[in-house]
């Protein structure tokens, strides 16, 4: 649930009902028996908006007859701590604003409240006094890591793993922590709670190093926040749940079954369809040239995503540089400055020139008017990862569904995204109907996805090598001196991870191993210097720093750092020959020698069988946090009635393909074949008035495996008070109107063939080559259904031991 929900609601109180604020919990949502009490049939029941019955770990573990209840305020700080947040933040009383929401209150908030407004009153009032007596800082385990004698790079990145690693939590009262069940790695530095995009990165190095066990973990603990909330909040904090984070989940779920097998798509099937319903809230309902939450209808007909906020105030990690940020235009009102600061943030670039609409200055940030290439390749390959799932569920027709929405997505990327004059994947302004022609490292995702038409990926390929390349690796974006720390010279490890990744998928091994070699040899040089790996490094700057990136930013630079250790192994276990030239150039993290290249991770990641122990394993008990009541979702106009602030043209969008008819308006309701009665249904998104109560629940078994599966997905409410839907200038009637069906078959441009598959193995074509019929794990189909589901990074294994396409490190 988006946190601003709870905007309005009263406190939350520990072990009781208590009024919220106009709204009305829907009966029908269950509450395990020993958390709350029982409801009787038909009898309605209410419960605090924000407010959440989390038991403490330690009861959770062990099966108490009746768990002690610990009532968790999910309303974000700036809302439960009322004035005294505003103004410890007006204050500067801590360095990092961050500081300020992790930080726990000694009581309950409402009598902390009520101290704070007696004291403000006295003369001799200090308020840093105040908030050192009241608050408990977090601890900060990264900051005390030392350096030991002649250790290596390797040696620093297996030892870093116990320093981020944290336990499952347990619930302390007050705090803004999310709790988990399970172990969890963080970043580092400053962020010391779960990050959803950063740690599909740091998975990578917990794969390569053989940590499977805590990787499955992590993934455990995404599907709990799913389970709970309706989506994977931007990190594991109360004051992140109103937006969630570029959706790397079912990537995650395809590292996972390299190792585990086909039981991980059955068994998180139920979570990846509640994302799915999370980004496409909506979508039925949104008139072309309109938009609501997450998803956009171009004039066209077309269905693509954007990044949004259910919130529209000061973001609370970051609330005084957001109040400047707003007091420093008057162009625009604040919250509209506020919201994109947000949706900036859900992108994982915060920030980039790539949101600014002049290019240089924060406040005319305008995220929420973009398509980014990132969000509309992630979407299309959960599809595929969907029909991929369905197909092992015995669900035909939920999965020829989902191809068809991934291959209409898939077309869609390559004809809205594809900017011919600067001959690479460009974000597009949808309000505007043009490509924002800022070049970035984001050009590569298509590619790391398989979802660019060779042609295109010859042109990218060449684009990144004429413009992108510097010595130290991949800039984000061709822009300098904007004062964003995601531009120029700054490279960034997902980046060049993706980039390498997607380049060895179509064929470019020379250019791959060139990036990968310039930046080891930044990153492991930047290691001789200072003992540490950080977040971002200058890529540009001949000479290595030892403080690593530029400025730019809202803090300072981090160490640690997850995705930094998890992509470095990845690529150095890839490119042993590389690794060596460089450590021979930087001896003081030299390390033994790892002759044998290995692909990057994950490579066919359908074809992986699931053994018995694997299958065991996903049979044993699991953690469970208890789904939270909620509200019902408010009836929302599906029209937007501000239309004269959206001067999109009716047809500015590049033209769907001609050949492609227009479907019939209707809306289908599935009717799943040969689907365990427990098994979620495949039904479309919620559209806008609906409740989502209407997702599938997660009870579903483990296809052929009998496996046990995680708790059923929470429903999610909208927010309190959302802007309306947008549209372009012209008024549509209030009907739904849907997208132009694409054609069963694939794109005309298909990507590179996939890589050999294990004798037995069920693959099929990927986005943008020949559809197939899906392949269930009981025999193939006896009715042929358009199923181009296949996972990503299929052609990326190394070919022996050659030692070509392995230029000198720089």
């Amino acid at each position: 649930m988006p946190a601003s929900t709870a905007a309005n609601a009263s406190g939350a109180q520990s072990g009781t009902q208590s009024q919220a604020a106009s709204t009305v919990a829907p009966a029908h949502v269950d509450t395990p028996v020993g958390i709350l009490a029982s409801t009787p049939q038909g009898v309605k029941k209410t419960e605090p908006a924000g407010s959440s019955m989390v038991p403490p770990a330690t009861a959770l573990m062990a099966e108490a007859a009746a768990p002690v209840v610990i009532t968790q305020d999910l309303r974000p700080p700036s809302v439960v701590l009322d004035g005294l947040f505003v103004d410890i933040a007006k204050a500067h009383i801590y360095a990092d604003a961050k500081t300020a929401v992790d930080a726990v209150p000694d009581e309950d908030p409402a009598d902390l409240l009520a101290q704070y407004r007696a004291a403000k009153a006295r003369p001799d009032f200090v308020l840093k006094d105040f908030v050192s007596q009241h608050f408990t800082l977090p601890e900060r385990k990264t900051v005390t890591y030392q350096r030991s004698p002649n250790e290596n790079v390797r040696d620093y990145i297996m030892g870093m793993w116990d320093v981020l690693k944290r336990p499952p939590d347990t619930q302390v009262q007050y705090s803004s922590l999310l709790p988990l069940p399970y172990a969890y790695v963080v970043p580092g530095g400053r962020f010391s709670e779960l990050y959803y995009w950063d740690s599909y990165f740091t998975m990578i190095g917990l794969y390569e190093d053989g940590k499977i066990d805590m990787m499955r973990d992590m993934i455990r603990d995404m599907a709990s926040m799913i389970d709970r909330y309706g989506h994977i909040p931007n990190g594991s904090r109360t004051y992140y749940l109103s937006r969630s984070q570029a959706p790397f989940f079912s990537l995650m779920v395809d590292l996972l079954a390299m190792h585990d097998g086909q039981i991980a798509y059955t068994t998180f099937l139920p979570e990846m369809q509640a994302e799915y319903d999370y980004w496409m809230d909506g979508a039925d309902s949104v008139a072309p040239g309109g938009a609501y939450r997450h998803v956009v209808r171009l004039p066209d007909g077309t269905v693509m995503n954007r990044h949004w906020d259910d919130r529209d105030s000061p973001r609370d990690e970051s609330y005084p540089q957001d109040l400047a940020t707003a007091a420093s235009q008057t162009a625009r009102k604040p919250e509209e400055v506020y919201r994109d600061l947000r949706a900036g943030s859900e992108t994982g670039w915060d920030f980039s020139s790539r949101w600014l609409a002049d290019g240089h200055t924060l406040s005319t940030i305008h995220t929420t008017e973009l398509l980014t290439v990132e969000l509309n390749c992630l979407i299309p390959h959960l599809a595929q990862t969907l029909a991929h799932a369905y197909a092992l569920k015995g669900d035909k027709e939920a999965s020829a569904r989902y191809a068809k929405i991934a291959a209409e997505r898939v077309a869609a990327v390559q004809r809205v995204l594809w900017d011919e004059r600067r001959a690479a994947y460009i974000d597009y302004d949808w309000k505007k109907g043009e490509s924002t022609s800022i070049l970035s490292g984001a050009t590569a995702m298509p590619l790391f996805l398989q979802m660019a038409s060779p042609e295109q990926a010859k042109a990218v390929a060449e684009t990144i090598r004429k413009n992108l390349l510097k010595v130290g690796g991949l800039i984000a974006t061709e822009r300098s001196n904007s004062g964003q720390q995601w531009d120029a010279p700054n490279g960034w490890a997902p980046l060049q991870w993706m980039a390498v990744k997607g380049l060895n998928q179509y064929g470019y091994d020379e250019l791959a191993s060139d990036i990968a070699a310039r930046w080891m040899g930044r990153v492991i040089g930047t290691y001789e210097k200072s003992g540490v790996l950080l977040e971002k490094y200058d890529v540009s700057n001949p000479y290595i720093s030892p403080r690593g990136g530029k400025g730019g930013g809202e803090y300072p630079m981090q160490i640690g750092f997850g995705w930094t250790n998890g992509t470095l192994l990845g690529l150095m276990d890839r490119y042993p020959q590389n690794t060596r030239v460089v450590l021979d150039r930087n001896p003081a993290a030299d390390q033994p020698d790892r002759p044998t290249a290995h692909a990057l991770p994950p490579m066919n990641a359908y074809g992986v069988q699931s053994d018995k122990d694997t299958i065991n394993q996903y049979n044993l008990p699991t953690v469970t946090l208890t789904p939270r009541p909620v509200a019902p979702t408010p009836t929302l106009p599906q029209i937007s009635s501000v239309g004269a602030s959206a001067p999109t043209p009716p047809l500015s969008a590049p033209p769907a393909p001609p050949a492609t008819p227009p479907a019939a308006e209707a809306k289908a309701t599935p009717t799943p074949q040969e689907t365990p009665s427990s098994a979620p249904s495949a039904s479309s998104p919620a559209p806008s008035g609906t409740t989502q109560a209407q997702q599938p629940t997660a009870a579903s078994d483990a296809a052929t495996s009998g496996a046990s599966t995680p708790a059923a997905p929470a429903t999610t409410a909208a927010p309190a008070s959302p802007s309306a839907p947008e549209s372009v200038p012209e008024k549509s009637a209030p009907e739904k109107t849907v997208a132009p069906a694409a054609s069963s078959s694939a794109p005309s441009a298909p990507a590179p063939a996939p890589a050999p598959a294990p004798a037995g193995a069920s693959v099929t074509p990927p986005a943008g080559s020949a559809a197939s019929t899906p392949a269930a794990s009981g025999g193939t189909p006896s009715t042929p259904a358009p199923v181009p589901t296949l996972p990503p990074h299929m052609t990326d294994a190394p070919q022996g031991n050659s030692t070509t396409s392995q230029p000198t490190a720089h």
